[in-house]
């Protein structure tokens, strides 16, 4: 199994912290998000390489955070030549980037946004996962906050925990059932993504390659406990660092600081 890591966005809603230091570099609690996601990949023995997907503008920085990394499974950085929004692979064109880059065609994998930090076990996901046998994964989060179910993904699964519906930031939810982005791919299903590429459907939005993926081949949802933050905004990012400080017994901060 190998890891893609997707880290080529700008994150334009967290500027100027993200002018010049990538979202995923950014620390939380003293340490970049992306070790903390790292960490968590390093419960999955399966998983014998890290690739971390990026822009031009940030690959050095990245290049330079692998060389200092020390875990079980080597990290490669792919650099995908983008410099600004306008001509951004986008997320599903970043994953099959890293395919066709790495040759990672007929691998499993497991794909997390690099803007994610959860507290469930990878491991837990990969045993729901194996135990379906004949399927894909993604993981699923009950979002207490009605605001943020409408910038997500909503999902509805039948008795066997297979995903029946998906909608990508629904205007009106009717659950507040969501998908994150860490996901599970058969090798199989990875290889529909270029044809889902190649039928001109969206690029961007790791979610949609599920909304088109669901209804051909069985995906299915994991329901997991614990916390998760999706670092969108400053808030959000503020309020991870706290909860990251609280966990390792650091000072809280009323406003935060890359410092």
């Amino acid at each position: 199994m190998k890891a893609i890591i997707l880290a080529a966005g700008y994150a334009t809603r967290l500027r100027p912290l993200t002018e010049r230091t990538a979202k995923p570099l950014l620390p939380v609690a003293g340490r970049p998000m992306i070790d903390t996601i790292c960490d968590k990949i390093a419960e999955l023995p399966d998983v014998d390489q890290v690739h971390v997907v990026t822009n031009h503008r940030f690959a050095g920085a990245f290049v330079d955070w692998a060389n200092q990394r020390q875990g079980a499974a080597p990290v490669v950085v792919h650099d995908d030549g983008t410099t600004c929004n306008d001509d951004r692979l986008g997320a599903i064109g970043d994953i099959q980037f890293t395919i066709d880059r790495a040759g990672l065609a007929g691998d499993d994998l497991l794909v997390i946004a690099g803007d994610n930090l959860f507290d469930f076990s990878l491991a837990d996901l990969a045993a729901f996962w194996r135990g379906k046998g004949d399927g894909s994964a993604v993981a699923l989060y009950r979002c207490p906050d009605p605001a943020l179910v409408r910038q997500y993904s909503i999902v509805e699964l039948d008795e066997n925990e297979r995903i029946t519906s998906f909608i990508e930031k629904p205007t009106h939810p009717t659950t507040d059932l969501c998908a994150i982005a860490i996901y599970l791919y058969r090798r199989e299903h990875a290889a529909l993504i270029r044809r889902y590429l190649d039928e001109g459907n969206s690029k961007d939005q790791p979610g949609n390659l599920v909304a088109w993926l669901h209804s051909r081949v069985p995906v299915y949802g994991y329901q997991f406990a614990g916390d998760w933050l999706d670092i969108g905004d400053l808030g959000q990012l503020a309020e991870a660092d706290n909860r990251m400080r609280r966990r390792r017994g650091l000072p809280e901060r009323a406003a935060y600081s890359p410092d």
